[in-house]
């Protein structure tokens, strides 16, 4: 009655027309504030995970010295939630089915929270990798389907944003994540610095589970689907392509502040700066990254592994300069920054049809290389010393570029529109 008697008092032309002035369609309205502060905690997420699994790289000597193991046992901290993680991937993302997909990032998170204080509390090394193995499932199935999480929590037009925004937490644990867990691993001791992502993982929990609305399942993946890639040759070649340039990247970064320990003999404030300075560089990598692979996705994988290869390869030569190791660890930072988005941008040109299991085998093969990269860099380090993993890493790295080189056809197929990730 109350509608009735006001749409009689207003005149007739003030009237909607459901011809000329059709309802606006839901796809297009601007999302609430809520929608947004629910996307940002699953951004947060993102940077709770990176900076938990990448933490060690930065502490890898004191934790060493304090459980008695070599810096290439401790190493395994970074390799085995790869390893995890490569399967979980695949598996998490067959096994959650039509699981509603709030409570899955919430307990992905909370895989974060457990991993974190066992980590902090045990003096076990067989128990610390243990939890380190529970955080590879978490960041595995969080890699594999926290990405679309964005499309569903904002309509069509600012799915992009979202999207930007969940892996902009990824370029921030590079950037502060990891340099800050590294400088109050210092200050207070490594287990210290568990405890604080740990503190951080809950308060992300406690954010998804108040922020996030119900997201019912839209299908789900099955053991049929993952072989797609493999069918296709591009894609093929960029798999191979992904395993070279992330063995090359982590075999080389997982140990690169025993290296500026001692080699470069640098201190603790120091090499904090210069992980920070890492992370400023790969954001801007990232950037630069999306303008070269909408020109060549092929010539961009080729300056990724030209830039990342002989950065880490001139380290040893010059170690025992504070300006020449300054300029190539900024350099090679720019080089990982660009990594992500020129791999990925291969992948979805190779199969713009098969994106949804393209995601989880992409992410299984990164992790699987970034697990072989951190094992190589071991495996190196305990029998050549820390130069050797730089050269190693280099190598692998410029083995990449020339692969792209020799077998990559010119860029072709569909458009795919981006975004910029580390």
């Amino acid at each position: 009655m109350q509608q009735t008697s006001t749409a009689q008092a207003l005149p007739a032309d003030a009237l909607p027309d459901p011809v000329t002035d059709p309802a606006p369609d839901p796809a297009f309205i601007p999302p609430t504030r809520a929608a947004w502060l629910a996307v940002l905690s699953v951004g947060i997420g993102s940077f709770a995970l990176v900076t938990t699994e990448f933490l060690p790289v930065g502490l890898l000597p004191s934790i060493a010295a304090e459980l008695r193991i070599s810096e290439g046992t401790a190493g395994m901290m970074v390799t085995l939630p790869g390893i995890i993680a490569a399967f979980a991937a695949i598996l998490v993302t067959i096994g959650i089915g039509k699981t509603d997909r709030r409570y899955v990032i919430a307990g992905l998170t909370t895989t974060l929270i457990v991993s974190n204080l066992i980590v902090a509390f045990s003096d076990s090394f067989t128990l610390i990798l243990l939890a380190r193995a529970l955080l590879g499932v978490g960041v595995g199935g969080f890699w594999a389907i926290g990405g679309a999480i964005g499309t569903r929590l904002v309509s069509a037009p600012y799915a992009a944003r979202a999207t930007s925004i969940i892996f902009a937490g990824v370029s921030v644990g590079t950037v502060a994540g990891v340099p800050a867990g590294a400088l109050l691993g210092e200050i207070a001791g490594w287990r210290a610095a568990f405890l604080a992502t740990g503190a951080v993982g809950t308060v992300v929990l406690v954010l998804q589970l108040a922020l996030m609305p119900s997201l019912p399942a839209a299908g789900s993946l099955t053991f049929r689907q993952v072989p797609e890639l493999l069918r296709i040759k591009k894609a093929r070649l960029g798999m191979a392509v992904t395993l070279l340039v992330f063995i090359g990247q982590f075999s080389a970064y997982t140990y690169v502040t025993p290296f500026l320990v001692q080699v470069a003999q640098l201190g603790a404030g120091v090499i904090s700066a210069l992980f920070l300075a890492y992370g400023v560089a790969g954001f801007i990598g990232n950037l630069v990254g999306g303008w070269l692979v909408a020109r060549s996705v092929r010539r961009s994988l080729m300056t990724v592994g030209l830039v990342i290869g002989l950065s880490t390869l001139a380290l040893p030569l010059v170690g025992t300069s504070l300006a020449g190791v300054v300029l190539l660890i900024v350099t090679w930072g720019l080089g990982f920054g660009m990594m992500p988005i020129s791999v990925q941008s291969w992948m979805f040109k190779a199969a713009p049809h098969a994106m949804e299991s393209g995601g989880a085998v992409f992410v299984s093969t990164a992790q699987v290389a970034l697990a072989g990269g951190a094992l190589v860099g071991g495996i190196v380090a305990d029998h050549l010393g820390v130069s050797g993993v730089m050269i190693a890493g280099g190598a692998f790295a410029l083995a990449m570029a020339l692969v792209i080189w020799r077998f990559g056809d010119e860029d072709g197929g569909p458009s795919v529109k981006l975004t910029a990730v580390h």
